[in-house]
């Protein structure tokens, strides 16, 4: 098994373990006030035709964008994820939210769909757990059509320490078991973003890949997470604006 292998065997193993809670939270989320603000963040920038318009949520988790943006009428959103329990819970989410996604098991850096056959490609909190980033980019800006969009929300977790007065006491990081932090910590130190800086890297990547037109956001955070509570990120978050041209 090369270290790639390896490094994405650990990270299904500790998100399946993660899987039941972390569903649960975003079941929460997507009923609180932080949905409303990350419809705010991506429907001014995707296109309004919610009949055609086909939408790919990579490394959708528990389901949260997908349904979102299921919910807001998009009839054509598919997510997937490389852990399968993480599907199961988005297919149950999505049922018990009475919307229809489609979701399914895959390697975001190994995508199974032909070119060119997305309009949307949405993601969060994925691309600094990728073992190559750069090979991803590239298969993201395959299955965009042109004119595709991709929107990349994300932070630099390698790089930041989370401090602990900064987490509420209702937070989610509070009730994971310590053997599970550990676990997490060790992925961490293994991962490539922890060692580039970001998402300064991310832009080189794409315009490598063939992106004609790629814009940071750095103040995502302050707008998304304005309290301190069990949704809070004490990492601050930045948002990739990136275009497939049409040429």
């Amino acid at each position: 098994m090369n270290a790639a292998a390896g490094e994405k065997k650990a990270i299904v193993s500790y998100w399946g373990k993660r899987s039941e809670d972390f569903a649960k939270l975003r079941q929460e989320e997507l009923r609180s006030n932080k949905s409303e603000r990350w419809k705010r963040e991506i429907l001014p920038r995707i296109p309004e035709d919610r009949e055609h318009t086909k939408i790919l949520d990579i490394g959708t988790g528990a389901g949260f964008f997908s349904i979102m943006l299921a919910q807001n009428g998009y009839r054509h959103v598919t997510g997937i994820d490389l852990t399968p329990e993480m599907i199961e819970q988005a297919r149950m989410l999505s049922r018990n939210m009475e919307t229809s996604p489609s979701f399914c098991v895959m390697d975001a850096e190994k995508l199974n769909f032909p070119s060119e056959s997305f309009d949307v490609i949405i993601t969060r909190n994925l691309t600094w757990t990728l073992p190559h980033p750069d090979l991803a980019y590239r298969e993201w800006f395959r299955v965009l059509k042109k004119g595709g969009v991709l929107l990349n929300f994300d932070a630099d977790y390698g790089m930041e320490e989370e401090k602990e007065e900064e987490i509420p006491e209702n937070h989610a990081h509070n009730r994971i078991d310590k053997a599970l932090l550990r676990e997490h910590d060790r992925i961490k130190a293994q991962l490539p973003c922890t060692c580039l800086k970001r998402p300064g890297v991310d832009v080189e990547f794409l315009k490598a890949a063939g992106f004609s037109e790629v814009l940071t956001d750095f103040r995502l955070s302050d707008r998304i997470y304005r309290e301190k509570d069990e949704f809070y990120n004490p990492v601050p978050m930045f948002l990739i604006y990136a275009v497939r041209g049409r040429v």
